[in-house]
């Protein structure tokens, strides 16, 4: 089962290091990672996707709760939260295709943000799940290039991860 993780941690050098050495000594994948500066500079918020029993998730955050820079560790799949990824991608967009892309564009909620003689990208928000039914919707020979954020989550309502 996939778990969205996110984390406090204190930004420094070799942080993000020791939090991606845990997983890989453990044996257990990343799916997705995303990390950036909070409104404290000293402090970044980390979330990655990460996929495992009930038991594995449980060992993970326990170990994640060890490291010296991790300050609070949470499960968001555990509670209502909301997630979002960002997708560009990039389309070979000649003929009669540059209207069919602007169609799905707008049906998936999408912007085409760059507009080229033969090519067409655009942007996408949303969950993993329409991201991925986008990109089915298009033949896989007129997808030019993909690059995706990786998922980002927050707690729904007035719960939040803070120090």
């Amino acid at each position: 089962m996939k778990h969205i993780i996110s984390m406090l941690m204190e930004n420094e050098s070799g942080a993000l290091s020791r939090v991606s050495g845990l997983f890989s000594a453990r044996g257990y994948n990343i799916h997705a990672l995303t990390v950036a500066p909070t409104e404290d500079d000293s402090i970044s918020r980390l979330t990655l996707v990460t996929s495992g029993t009930a038991a594995q998730i449980e060992q993970i955050v326990k170990h994640l709760n060890r490291l010296i820079d991790v300050i609070k560790v949470l499960d968001l799949t555990e509670g209502a939260h909301i997630e979002r990824e960002l997708m560009l991608i990039k389309l070979s967009a000649t003929g009669q295709m540059r209207d069919e892309y602007k169609r799905l564009a707008d049906i998936f909620r999408g912007d085409i943000v760059d507009v080229t003689a033969t090519t067409y990208t655009v942007q996408m928000v949303g969950e993993s799940k329409k991201l991925d039914a986008f990109i089915s919707a298009i033949d896989p020979v007129l997808i030019l290039e993909t690059v995706r954020s990786g998922t980002v989550g927050v707690l729904r309502g007035e719960k939040c991860l803070h120090v």
